[in-house]
């Protein structure tokens, strides 16, 4: 990370690479959702996109907090934040599975993905700060 920039420029960064891997992992699932799953399974594709970007936005949120305050325990900070992205994965997968807007099995399918994919995202924007 470059001593340069503020952690707030950072987290905007990350933002946009966490919408572009959301962006990146929708538009190559659309074709194999569309053929297995039908019409009715490309919302809940999004919705699942979706859902694995804004958790992974809350997750990085615990270590933006600690880069603009000096908090030097990375330990912490790591933990915290990954208890808050698997947090709002939670609450945001039950709040869409439960209210029956969306097919449950693509759904469950591609809040899966789309938490591993922005994994790695989140794993280096991790790291590199700490």
């Amino acid at each position: 990370m470059s001593s340069a920039r503020s952690p707030a420029a950072e987290y905007l960064r990350f933002l946009v690479w966490a919408v572009a891997v959301g962006v990146v992992l929708a538009l190559l699932g659309y074709a194999p959702t569309r053929r297995l799953g039908g019409e009715g399974a490309l919302p809940a594709m999004i919705a699942g996109c979706a859902i694995g970007v804004i958790a992974s936005a809350v997750g990085a949120l615990p270590i933006v907090l600690a880069r603009q305050s000096g908090h030097s325990a990375p330990l912490q900070g790591m933990l915290v934040s990954m208890a808050s992205r698997l947090a709002a994965v939670l609450a945001l997968g039950l709040s869409a599975g439960l209210s029956g807007w969306f097919e449950s099995r693509p759904l469950l399918i591609w809040i899966a993905l789309g938490y591993v994919a922005q994994l790695v995202l989140d794993t280096r924007y991790a790291t590199r700060g700490f």
